[in-house]
């Protein structure tokens, strides 16, 4: 028995890894449709668990990598399977785990056609996404990061809503651009950096500022599309809308930080001249971002759509932090990811549970809600006021930072940033009084049932974390706050102008 905890001690990543592509092959032998849904369940909540004690056993004080494990995969090519994580990644894999399982859940009853192949792309979707997190090879981080695209494109287009095909086309090509530009970067790192793919490797070395410049922009092109930054976000709207409900809740909840986490791990370690010489068109982009999402979120009678845009919204004070160039920002940046992660997620399962009870995402064809759902309503409006930033939930933390942060680059984006936060609580607001509080146009409300007890176990352990986070911090932010030292130190070290 020693042995095997020995053993797993060692192997802790891989396992973790292992776990839902083992899952996918149990699934390819299963004929019963329960059964199905069952193993991925078990296979999701086994990896939640594993990652549990993961960061259980992770040293918080350790600034660099912890868990690493390495495998020559193509000596020829320099290419290994490496794996390991820090601070900056932690929390995304925590989120990735802890996601994965709720996507299940909510679509035990929904889905009824092709179960197999559904619960196959949720754990392929949720491995390759945990590698992406955990990659120490840049070839093997791209090489999940397309393997991502995947599940999510047959997600739209074989359960999606009406407009599927175009939704699907639409992200498959955006996604495609962006992993073009991806690839130029990294093969110019490749053959700058000495013929390896190894991040830190890559890290510890110099490059000429005219050639960064050429590579960051490959690199801000491709995560840019995946944050999304403006003006690459109209692939969004449309997969969102389109998507299942467990599409919509994978792409908001974990699949858009890919971007953030790209520019913490590539462009500010390894690119850091062109970092702070493209901060201020960075920085202007995001909070164009923060306002752009903000008023579209205003102006939608669609749920979904509401939600959508009001990621495009969070997501800019992502990237406002980490161009930020400080501790705050910088964790700040982190916190929101995560943060956005856990509430835009449970307002995508709460609207998928409205959804499935009525087949429209339309918010005139609710109202009184309150009446006949009380306790999916009070869910709603946690969330809800979680999305905006709220003090004592979650994303209060998070938008906190990463404002204190931007005050010390410029007071005038805090005030605009801030403008955002004031349109964020409008179309919040207004969208809960008109859904929990307003009259319906059709009278569906006084029909509807209200939450089960499987969908209530979809929604509270999210609702738990809003609280908790909200409430204590601590716990988070001592996790990430070593690797964003380190990172800081870095960049200083690399000319970054000190405070």
């Amino acid at each position: 028995m020693s042995s095997i905890f020995s053993e797993f001690a060692d192997h802790t990543l891989s396992c973790i890894i292992a776990v839902p592509f083992l899952g996918i092959a149990i699934l390819g032998f299963v004929r019963s449709e329960a059964w199905m849904r069952r193993i991925a369940l078990f296979c999701a909540l086994l990896d939640f668990i594993l990652v549990a004690v993961l960061c259980f056993r992770f040293d918080p004080v350790t600034p660099g990598m912890q868990f690493v494990e390495r495998m020559e995969w193509m000596p020829t090519f320099n290419i290994q399977y490496a794996v390991g994580v820090d601070g900056i990644s932690i929390l995304l894999v925590l989120l990735t785990a802890l996601i994965a399982p709720l996507c299940i859940l909510c679509s035990w009853r929904s889905i009824q056609t092709s179960v197999r192949a559904f619960m196959i792309m949720i754990l392929l979707v949720q491995g390759a996404m945990l590698v992406v997190f955990t990659a120490l090879d840049l070839f093997l981080f791209f090489m999940m990061w397309e393997v991502t695209m995947i599940p999510m494109y047959f997600m739209i287009i074989l359960w999606g809503g009406p407009g599927r095909i175009a939704a699907g086309l639409k992200f498959v090509l955006y996604s495609l651009t962006g992993s073009l530009f991806l690839l130029a970067g990294i093969l110019a790192l490749h053959v700058e950096g000495g013929h390896t793919f190894d991040i830190i490797a890559l890290s510890q070395q110099t490059y000429p500022k005219s050639t960064q410049l050429w590579m960051f922009l490959a690199f801000v092109l491709a995560f840019g599309i995946k944050l999304p930054m403006i003006p690459f976000h109209t692939w969004l709207p449309d997969a969102h809308a389109e998507a299942p409900t467990a599409g919509s809740v994978i792409l908001a909840g974990v699949l858009l930080k890919m971007g953030g986490y790209g520019f913490l791990r590539i462009c500010l370690p390894i690119l850091p001249d062109a970092s702070v010489t493209c901060a201020p068109f960075v920085l202007w982009l995001s909070v164009l971002a923060i306002l752009y999402g903000g008023y579209m979120a205003l102006a939608q009678d669609d749920l979904k759509k509401l939600v959508a845009y009001s990621s495009i919204s969070h997501m800019g004070f992502v990237t406002l932090g980490i161009f930020a160039f400080n501790r705050q920002g910088i964790q700040g940046a982190i916190l929101q990811m995560f943060n956005h992660g856990i509430v835009t997620g449970a307002m995508f399962l709460a609207v998928g549970q409205l959804y499935d009870r009525t087949h429209s995402r339309l918010i005139s064809e609710y109202g009184g809600l309150h009446k006949r759902m009380p306790r999916f309503v009070a869910l709603l409006c946690l969330f809800s006021v979680a999305s905006f930033g709220l003090p004592g939930t979650c994303s209060f933390i998070g938008e906190f930072l990463v404002l204190l942060g931007t005050s010390d680059r410029s007071f005038v984006m805090v005030m605009l940033a801030m403008g955002g936060i004031v349109l964020a609580a409008s179309y919040m607001l207004w969208m809960l009084q008109r859904v929990a509080l307003g009259q319906s146009a059709t009278g569906t409300a006084a029909l509807l049932p209200d939450l089960n007890a499987r969908e209530v176990a979809t929604l509270v352990p999210l609702a738990v974390v809003v609280l908790c986070v909200g409430v204590y911090p601590g716990p988070l932010m001592g996790l990430i706050d070593s690797s964003v030292t380190q990172l800081l130190e870095q960049l200083t070290n690399n000319g970054l102008p000190t405070e």
